[in-house]
């Protein structure tokens, strides 16, 4: 399927090269993209194609059309977000967020009304910490590191991330910055190369967070992979070695991460703080996808409005231990304006109301499940 789209990806940059005497440059750039973007590839792309969209030929416009199209299809549309989102200074626009406005995140997240609530206490903590160090009170040594358990697409990175972010604000750690790493970023395929190999991660993350996704898997087999257990070995040490400027966290789901805990005797004194995400209700899954498509200024027509939200809630009722919450929402939300552009395209002259509104043939997939 990526070869399909691939394909008709760069059929569609060379007929926009020559349309545009572009001198095979969006060819170019558009492969450059597809190897593996860089920011100055990216401007340049996005150069070019502002320059052909002035040129007000119908032709041309209808080929831009369609090259936008493919680069939806093939990268995606959380991609492309990324793409537009970068700051070609190569810095995140997350450094430059007050703590204010870190809170305004937080806070602006469908739900997680507990999740919310325990980080605004532990930002409490912190501060007062703070004052009483100035002050030369006794400071309690508690470890920054978190544990935060649910199922999957219950916001658990985002909010990772902004703690991240927060804790730099306060002082607390000297970058900021986030690493996310899985099970075969920590484990080496030979004997006594997995320490080596969690100390280059550990290296890389101080000063900033280190989250590790589904951390249960670690030791999964823990009876037959010493792997595994060389790992915890060292990323335990870590903890405490490091703990004045990192922060560990660690998630997945609840049962698995109690049996994470109990397979190493020094781990679970490294946690000081576990936070539980709930899954979403119906009406807080029809918020996110709310949420999603005002972001990129869509509408649900109001006769869809109760449809999806009926949906919503009897995918909750006949959901499996599979079910993905905020990531089943945001398939969807890709699907329905991908399903959008479809219909759209095909109208001659679409209104600024064309334009924007999801209607209900733009959501016949799931109505016909």
């Amino acid at each position: 399927m990526d070869n399909k789209y691939k394909e008709a990806l760069l059929t569609s940059a060379k007929k926009l090269d020559k349309s545009s005497n572009s001198e095979n440059q969006i060819v170019r750039l558009t492969h450059e993209l597809i190897e593996g973007s860089n920011r100055t590839t990216i401007r340049d792309l996005f150069r070019f194609l502002s320059i052909i969209l002035k040129l007000e030929d119908k032709h041309i416009l209808q080929l831009l059309k369609e090259f936008n199209e493919c680069l939806l299809k093939y990268f995606g549309y959380q991609k492309i977000q990324e793409f537009f989102n970068s700051d070609y200074s190569g810095k995140s626009k997350e450094d430059n967020y007050s703590l204010s406005e870190l809170l305004d995140q937080l806070n602006q997240l469908v739900g997680l009304e507990k999740v919310k609530s325990k980080i605004l206490d532990l930002i409490s903590y912190q501060k007062v910490q703070q004052l009483r160090k100035e002050n030369s009170l006794v400071n309690p040594k508690n470890t920054l590191h978190l544990a935060f358990t649910g199922n999957p697409g219950t916001g658990k990175t985002t909010v990772a991330r902004i703690v991240g972010h927060i804790y730099k604000e306060l002082g607390l750690l000297t970058k900021g910055h986030f690493i996310e790493v899985s099970r075969t970023d920590l484990i080496a395929g030979y004997q006594g190369q997995t320490a080596l190999k969690v100390k280059k991660v550990i290296e890389e993350a101080k000063g900033g967070v280190l989250f590790i996704d589904e951390a249960y898997s670690i030791t999964e087999n823990e009876h037959s992979d010493s792997y595994g257990k060389e790992c915890l070995t060292e990323l335990t040490k870590a903890l405490e070695d490091y703990r004045d400027d990192l922060v560990v966290i660690v998630a997945g789901y609840t049962a698995p991460m109690n049996n994470f805990f109990n397979s190493n005797p020094g781990l679970l004194s490294r946690f000081n703080t576990f936070i539980e995400f709930d899954d979403y209700s119906e009406n807080e899954l029809f918020d996110i996808l709310v949420t999603l498509l005002d972001k990129s200024d869509y509408i649900l027509d109001s006769n869809l409005e109760n449809t999806i939200k009926l949906f919503f809630k009897e995918s909750i009722n006949n959901k499996t231990e599979q079910f993905a919450n905020g990531r089943f929402v945001r398939n969807i939300y890709e699907d329905l304006i991908m399903k959008h552009a479809s219909r759209v395209v095909n109208i001659k002259q679409p209104s600024l109301e064309d334009l924007k509104k999801i209607i209900e043939v733009d959501f016949s997939t799931y109505l016909d499940k």
